[in-house]
Order: structure tokens, then sequence, then C-alpha cells
């Protein structure tokens, strides 16, 4: 399997050489492989400050003068910025431009992006089928993302110096964010049958769990995410990184952590390259109960303030 996938299917090769001869896998793959990929409807407030933070001359309060024009998005931000995952100090914040400052306009950036995505994802209106797929999308992305920050706290806490390069706000939103082409596809998918074209929705999952990863490379590359949240959506390693561990190995583990806790048969094809602070965290989160993983996961979420 070649992508951090949601979609966990049992081997169906018949389908999937079905899928790949089908009209709609090949224009999914032409629009992908063109950067022509239809991005999320987000709002303009989201999209004018993705712009803001590729240009040079950009400062706090441009981007908190943003944030005024959407008095939803601007409460978020303020709340995140007193979260328990962002806020590190203890002190509590009123005002956009100490939450900008506290937060940086590009982590304000990855927060107002997967709060419009996650909000996408609950409320857009297409079949019920299509809608059922992006709010399991929603599911499993908060799951993977409170997985990696639970591995990134227990990297961390076995050796603090060594892995003081992963910023665990980060690696939430990172998560949050790593399957944000799904939603691309399911619009094409909803869009094709629309037009009167007929695809079972079987197969249509197999294009998605194909399509996912590039997908997800090219929004993201297309709003100026860096290559840590473009690795993980793609996951494709990068073999010049000085780290020991990095945002894909983190991705990689959670993902493991979760196949095995749902006793998933796909784990047979999952492999981890991990040293053994890797295998020590992975036997100790894969080893909590039930009650206790569900727990912590809930805590991460609530602690985010997303």
């Amino acid at each position: 399997m070649n992508h951090l996938s949601f979609y966990w299917l049992p081997d169906n090769k018949e389908a999937l050489l079905k899928g790949i001869e089908s009209e709609f896998s090949q224009l999914v793959s032409l629009s992908v492989s063109s950067g022509r990929i239809t991005l999320p409807p987000i709002s303009e407030v989201v999209l004018k400050i993705q712009r803001l933070c590729t240009e040079e001359g950009t400062g706090i309060v441009d981007v908190a003068d943003c944030l005024l024009e959407d008095p939803g998005l601007a409460a978020v931000v303020i709340r995140v910025a007193n979260s328990v995952i962002f806020n590190r100090r203890n002190i509590t914040c009123t005002d956009l431009f100490t939450a900008v400052s506290r937060l940086g306009i590009l982590r304000v950036r990855d927060i107002v992006t997967a709060q419009a995505i996650e909000q996408l994802k609950h409320s857009v209106s297409l079949s019920k089928e299509c809608n059922e797929l992006l709010v399991k999308s929603a599911a499993c992305s908060r799951e993977l993302a409170a997985t990696m920050v639970m591995v990134t706290k227990a990297f961390q806490e076995e050796n603090p110096s060594d892995y003081c390069h992963l910023e665990v706000e980060k690696t939430l939103l990172v998560g949050l964010l790593a399957d944000i082409g799904l939603f691309c596809l399911v619009s094409e998918y909803h869009q094709y049958l629309e037009n009167g074209n007929y695809l079972s929705q079987d197969i249509a999952l197999q294009i998605f769990d194909s399509q996912c990863a590039d997908t997800s490379e090219v929004v993201l590359s297309s709003w100026g995410f860096d290559d840590d949240f473009i690795r993980v959506a793609a996951n494709k390693a990068t073999s010049n990184l000085s780290e020991k561990v990095d945002y894909l190995d983190i991705a990689r583990i959670a993902n493991h952590i979760l196949l095995f806790r749902r006793q998933d048969d796909s784990i047979d094809e999952h492999f981890v390259e991990i040293d053994t602070t890797g295998a020590d965290v992975l036997y100790k989160l894969s080893n909590l109960s039930d009650i206790d993983f569900k727990t912590q996961i809930s805590e991460v979420i609530s602690a985010s303030g997303l």
C-alpha cells in the first residue's frame, strides 16, 4: 500500500483493475498529473491568509486584520492560541494580535485551513454516500492526528534532547491535513455521478486510495505548505534529512498503531523503519488498553482547541 490510507480495503485485484480502466480513474489521474485538480471551496479569508503567507512583507498585523473579516475563524484562532497544546506558557490572550503573535503567521494559516476543511467535511452538500465518506474521513483524520501527537510526546519523554526538533502542535496539524486530497476526489466522484455516469462505490474507494496521496500533494503544494506537510500527505521520504525521526516517521508509526489496534489485515503489508526508541514507543502505545487509548485521543483533541 503506497499511502497512509484511511480506507483499508481487502485485496481485490479485479475491482482495482476495473477501477484503473474506468473513465473516472483516467479523468482523476489526468487532473492530478496536470495539477488541475479542483481545490476544496474554502472561504476567501482562508485563501487570503494563504496568499499573505507567501509574501515576504506580511506581518502579524496583516494576518490579524484579515481574520477580522471572519469572526468565526477569529474566535477559533484565539481559542486555539489559549489551548493546552498551543499555549505552553499558560498565559491567556484575548485579542487577535496577541494570538497571531503567539502562534506565528504560518501556524495560523495551518490552523484556519485545517478548521475550514474540517467544517467542510461535515457541512458540504453532496450525495448521502459522499457526505458519509467525508464525515468518516474527518473522524479518521482526528484519530491519526491525535495518535501522532501521542507518538511525538512519547519520543520526547524517552529522550527530550534528541527529539526537540519535533513540534507537538505542528504534528497535530500535519495529521489533520494528511488526507486533504480526499475531499477533491470525493467531489469529482459526486460530479461524475451527477453528470449521469455510474461507478460503484467499492471501485471509487479503490481509486481514492490510489490517488489520495498525489492529490493531497498537489493541494498542499498549491497552498504553499512546507515539506513536512507534503511528505506526510504524499507518504514520500526524503533521504537527506538530518534528523533521526521526522514527521513522516511519526505518521507511519501512528498509522501502524491504528492498524494494530483495529486488527486490520493491512498491517501485514505495512512496514515502519524505527530505532530502539521507536520500538519502545510503538510497544508502549500498542499495549495501552482500549479505554486508555481512546481517553488519550479525546484528551489530545480537547487540548488542541480545534
